[in-house]
């Protein structure tokens, strides 16, 4: 499965290694960071499997995107997340151009259920399993505000685990 998925600037990864003491009580912590701003499910488009045509109508969909500017806002945590042991603790993203740009995408390739769409939460992953209370306690701390500039969005191949395509915006 491919995802869409906005690069990680340096300073967010300073940021989840400094945490990562505060991280060791959870079951895993994520040693690669990402943010993912669209998945692509085969079940909504026929074209979610094939790399050439995924990108082909991508660029067509971001035409006349340009760059916007993105931030990590405070430690959340999803409880009972969707998919996988929980909780899951991660910095949350704030960005009304992400948030745009999802709702386009959404538009072109389909909500995943309780993913995208108005269940959409962007954020990237810094530790899953463990204890609820632990999560709690993270979000109450207060971290560094860190804000980039997105030029480009990567297609992530699930299955080789590896970005398979960039496109500038």
């Amino acid at each position: 499965m491919f995802s869409l998925n906005v690069p990680i600037p340096g300073r967010v990864e300073r940021l989840a290694s400094e945490l990562h003491p505060a991280l060791t009580s959870f079951d895993s912590i994520r040693d690669r960071h990402s943010l993912v701003l669209k998945r692509f499910d085969t079940a909504l488009d026929a074209d979610a499997d094939s790399l050439p045509h995924l990108r082909e109508r991508l660029r067509g969909t971001l035409r006349g995107v340009g760059p916007f500017e993105i931030r990590t806002d405070g430690i959340g945590a999803f409880e009972i997340p969707t998919k996988g042991p929980g909780p899951v603790v991660y910095l949350a993203i704030e960005s009304p151009g992400l948030f745009d740009l999802h709702d386009r995408l959404c538009a072109e390739f389909g909500t995943v259920p309780e993913m995208e769409g108005d269940d959409y939460t962007p954020h990237v992953t810094l530790a899953r399993g463990g204890r609820i209370e632990d999560a709690r306690t993270l979000v109450e701390r207060d971290i560094e505000e860190v804000g980039w500039t997105v030029e480009e969005v990567r297609v992530w191949d699930g299955r080789y685990r590896e970005n398979a395509a960039r496109i500038p915006l």
